[in-house]
């Protein structure tokens, strides 16, 4: 993958081969989502990487990520590796950030003593039963149009409404995103191994008493996980982490608005100086 701020590609054998590094100062680490990969932090990890050492890790079965030997592939098992990488990385504890599947990684790896602090965007695991149904059954609909649709992409992404349409579900804006970003982003989806697997994980988010600055930020446009009822939800399992909502941006805010996901996550860094 193809980032536009120098970075490090990682070399580490005991590190996924799609790991990002760039910048210097406290560790920050970064976790994408579902059939995603640290393209998805491309806009916003420049802006981060000017004030910390910012790591965005690819996730277990996913693109970049190392290959996931337990199936079916559940969230414990991405978290799992994650530590693995943050052991490799001698990162006893670092700054997390992660949206959607990586806001839960963030969140479980809080639960484990290694974040710092934590800044989940709208944190998957937050359902009941059920209601994690909706949302996944549209991101397996994306999954299937982008296997259809990938041969023409690159001429087609070119045009900004056809951004938007692709990413609907994903972005209030799909038009402000680089034609070049959303080819990237439907790789990751084609590469990702473990996507229906944990679409229908069992799994959910279970009571977390906070052990550091943790904020969980909601995305007033969200179509995957609406703010109701999931912030709801997200009140009642984390009652004392920060609860925010973002206006005018969809369920992956960095693809909307880069600048204001990295100010978001910064101020929760600086509630863990305070």
């Amino acid at each position: 993958m193809s980032f536009e701020s120098p970075t490090l590609q990682n070399a580490e054998p005991n590190l996924p081969p799609g790991m990002i590094q760039t910048g210097r100062g406290e560790p920050l680490v970064l976790l994408h989502g579902v059939m995603g990969s640290p393209a998805m932090w491309r806009e916003t990890l420049p802006l981060l990487a000017a004030s910390h050492r910012v790591i965005a890790l690819p996730a277990l079965g996913h693109l970049g990520g190392r290959i996931c030997e337990r199936r079916p592939c559940r969230l414990e098992h991405i978290v799992d590796d994650a530590e693995r990488s943050l052991d490799a990385l001698g990162l006893g504890r670092a700054h997390l950030a992660g949206n959607s599947m990586g806001g839960w990684m963030a969140l479980e790896l809080a639960r484990r003593g290694r974040a710092l602090s934590v800044c989940a965007l709208s944190p998957a695991g937050m359902w009941e039963t059920t209601k994690h149904f909706v949302g996944a059954k549209k991101l397996r609909v994306t999954a299937k149009v982008t296997r259809l649709t990938r041969a023409n992409l690159p001429f087609c992404a070119k045009f900004g409404p056809v951004r938007r349409l692709a990413l609907r579900d994903t972005a209030e804006h799909g038009e402000r995103v680089p034609s070049s970003l959303l080819i990237e982003m439907a790789d990751a989806v084609l590469a990702c191994k473990v996507g229906a697997d944990l679409l229908v994980t069992p799994e959910k988010f279970e009571l977390l008493e906070a052990n550091c600055p943790i904020d969980i930020v909601w995305s007033a446009k969200d179509r995957i996980f609406p703010p109701t009822p999931f912030a709801i939800s997200a009140r009642e399992r984390i009652p004392n982490a920060r609860h925010l909502t973002l206006a005018d941006i969809g369920h992956v805010p960095m693809l909307d608005n880069p600048g204001l996901v990295a100010q978001t996550i910064l101020n929760t860094i600086a509630r863990s100086n305070t």
